[in-house]
């Protein structure tokens, strides 16, 4: 749980409350408790039960049994004895004897063999958290969590007690505050303060509705939990709460767009719409048709629209999006579309080229590296009206670049951009219309959060002749089979991606670089066929140089790195290899795949990975901790293997990353928590947001006398979350 979320105005100053002091009232500061108040919201991490607390004797038959033990198993022990290594121990690990009234078991430490050795001695009594196993006969943990334990919390736990176990600092530890030293501060304080520190935030019909505990209950219910059930209805009112006032954040931004920022009213009914619609070879899908009427019901009205449009890769976002861009360029605006990176750009620019080859719309391309005098005219002709559709990347932004009529906006992948950049490219119109397309499937939990303040399509289906990719793992004793099938499949007229995760060797990863193997494969696997190399590092004409000899199948096979994620339609190539497969997120993997399958011919992804057998342990990490990292990889790989539905894939990817790795913390606007978690959390997500919207819908203003609580927290502390939604 850890830092406190409602930051009060510090009134009595926290070292003068008994048993703190200046000295742990600095070690406090540096955790974010500077008040009563933080003290008090200052929750547990973890707490012992003695329901989840096993002896040694029911671990060890646990193991032996069929149904397996838990992945996290707490067991408390004396330690009995440590034989501790002598001299230059090299790889030699600490073995610590402890044991129980039931048995005995070994702790062994690989790594910290000397601060285990100073701080811990016989006869001391130990919590220790982590997966057991059976070594030549003898119960063990490698480099368990461990966690000193008085005797008293001991006999607590016997009698049946949940012990709340809190964050400990180095610093707080110097100073005397350990876990049980913070539960008697927190229980000094509580009975005098709680109620002027913690003011009730939510209306009493909220409570009553959704069947929450008072905020003072639950905080008690935090420290001090009568049961594992109450424990569990304080934990639900806390996520409620937090997850209640960011939505309403942006369920006001959203009202506010909605009503006090006038947009464009377009006319729906378009020529140059229905004359693409009728031109094209093929049916819409029923999940584009359904995307295509909500974002056309959105530009119909005279409020601005904010949607995001999701979709698998392959599932037709950028044809729902021209023929919207076509209806604002039938009633006489500007479009502009930008794209992450240059090669997408450009792969969009002549998409819509030829897509719309023989309309009387021009398109330009803005990229950095255009010629002066080029770039003056694009500028001059832009500022005119006489270019309709502007495609390029952050360069659209740029000061100079004047729009005649921007009213359509669409930024592709926009969670690679920051918010200061979406927001200035939307600033160069008047309101205009903003439609935000993503092929990386987001789970709904994150769509609610990351994109809270937006309406949402989803194009859920794929073309009805498209071919399921197959893909399949394959380890590196076997790779050799792997590149014969890839000399078969050139031979039969067909192109091959085959992906590095690094540009250049490194020496601090055990991972293979794009420039070293292109090298490699040239000279020994294939010599006979034509290779090409693009990563990140060249130039953008250079990678838009071999991008056009691979789609003129001038290339045959195309070594990369993950620079090809995003965008590249090359309809013939059948084949994408990713060496390194287990380095890589789910997400990643999924969009890789998504290069190929684009044509008539079966396509395939190969993920590559180390056998188990050469699998080698990295210094520096815990045993048990590259065990469960080797385990999530092979699982994702498996996940690879058993789905190509994307959305089943982002939540495994979830589960198994976390939402910060999954989408990029730098620029995702994923706020921090202090109780929720949003791999678990989403029915609670959906009942927040439900009531959050209500609210903001049935009292915009907060007017209402039942809602002041609502108000003047919303006013005050909560107001930060805001922060999250400037830009959806």
């Amino acid at each position: 749980m850890g830092k406190a979320s409602e930051k009060s105005k510090p009134t009595f100053p926290l070292q003068y409350v008994k048993g703190i002091g200046p000295a742990r009232a600095a070690a406090l500061a540096e955790e974010g408790v500077h008040t009563i108040s933080d003290l008090l919201l200052y929750t547990p991490r973890a707490y012992l039960d003695r329901r989840t607390v096993l002896t040694l004797r029911k671990t060890c038959m646990l193991l032996a049994g069929e149904e397996g033990v838990p992945d996290e198993v707490t067991v408390l022990v004396e330690i009995k004895r440590m034989n501790v290594p002598v001299g230059r121990s090299g790889r030699k690990p600490l073995v610590m004897r402890v044991a129980d009234a039931t048995g005995e078991a070994n702790l062994v430490f690989f790594q910290g063999v000397r601060y285990f050795a100073r701080a811990y001695q016989p006869g001391e009594l130990l919590a220790i958290s982590g997966p057991p196993e059976i070594y030549e006969g003898v119960l063990q943990w490698i480099h368990p969590e461990v966690e000193k334990m008085k005797r008293e919390e001991n006999e607590l736990i016997h009698s049946g007690r949940i012990i709340p176990r809190y964050r400990e600092t180095q610093k707080m530890k110097s100073v005397g505050l350990s876990s049980r030293s913070i539960r008697k501060l927190i229980e000094t304080v509580f009975e005098k303060y709680v109620k002027e520190e913690l003011k009730e935030r939510l209306s009493d019909r909220l409570l009553e509705e959704h069947n929450l505990l008072p905020k003072g209950d639950a905080i008690r219910q935090l420290h001090f939990p009568d049961s594992e059930e109450r424990l569990e209805c304080a934990r639900y009112r806390m996520k409620f709460e937090e997850l209640f006032f960011f939505e309403l954040g942006l369920a006001f931004r959203k009202e506010t767009v909605k009503t006090e920022q006038p947009g464009i009213a377009f006319n729906v009914q378009g020529e140059l719409a229905r004359k693409l619609l009728d031109s094209l070879s093929f049916e819409l899908t029923g999940a584009q048709k359904r995307a295509l009427k909500e974002i056309l019901d959105n530009m119909g009205s005279p409020q601005p629209m904010n949607r995001l449009l999701q979709g698998d890769v392959g599932s037709g976002k950028t044809i729902v999006s021209l023929l919207a861009m076509l209806v604002a360029i039938d009633n006489g605006y500007q479009c502009a579309m930008m794209a992450p990176t240059e090669i997408l750009a450009e792969q969009h620019a002549q998409t819509l080229r030829r897509t719309l080859e023989g309309f009387p719309i021009k398109i330009e391309q803005l990229v950095g590296g255009l010629k002066k005098r080029v770039r003056e005219n694009l500028l001059y002709d832009l500022r005119n009206n006489n270019v309709q559709i502007l495609v390029g990347t952050h360069a659209l932004f740029q000061d100079d670049v004047e729009f005649a009529k921007l009213g359509f906006v669409v930024i592709d992948e926009q969670h690679r951009f920051g918010v200061k950049e979406r927001a200035a490219l939307m600033e160069k119109g008047a309101m205009p219309d903003t439609l935000i397309m993503s092929a990386t499937p987001i789970p709904r939990t994150l769509t609610m959060t990351l994109y809270g303040d937006l309406d949402v399509s989803v194009i859920d289906e794929l073309p009805a002749n498209r071919k399921p990719i197959k893909t399949a793992i394959r380890f590196e004793s076997a790779v050799d089979s792997l590149w014969d099938f890839v000399r078969h499949e050139v031979r039969e007229g067909r192109q091959v991606y085959i992906v590095y995760p690094l540009v250049e060797k490194s020496e601090k990863l055990e991972l293979k670089s794009a420039v070293e193997h292109y090298e490699y494969h040239k000279e020994t696997n294939f010599p006979d066929l034509r290779l090409g190399l693009l990563h990140g590092q060249m130039f953008w004409y250079e990678k838009e140089e071999i991008m056009q000899d691979f789609l003129e199948k001038k290339i045959d096979v195309l070594i990369a790195t993950t620079v090809v994620e995003v965008g590249i339609d090359i309809p013939n190539a059948s084949v994408m290899v990713i060496e390194n497969a287990e380095r890589f997120g789910l997400s990643q993997l999924h969009q890789l795949r998504g290069r190929v399958g684009r044509g008539k011919d079966q396509s395939y992804c190969m993920l590559i990975t180390k056998d188990h057998f050469r699998y080698q342990m990295r210094r520096g990490m815990p045993q048990n901790e590259q065990r469960k990292e080797r385990a999530a990889s092979i699982r994702r790989l498996q996940a690879m293997v058993d789905t190509t539905d994307g959305f089943k894939i982002s939540e495994i990817d979830l589960e198994l990353r976390g939402p910060g790795d999954m989408v990029g913390t730098r620029q995702s606007g994923i706020p921090e928590f202090d109780h929720v978690n949003l791999i678990t959390d989403g029915p609670i997500i959906a009942e927040a947001r439900e009531a959050a919207f209500a609210l903001a819908t049935d009292d915009p203003k907060l007017n209402k006398p039942e809602n002041r609580p609502i108000r003047d927290a919303y006013l005050g502390a909560m107001k930060r979350s805001l922060k999250y939604a400037e830009v959806g």
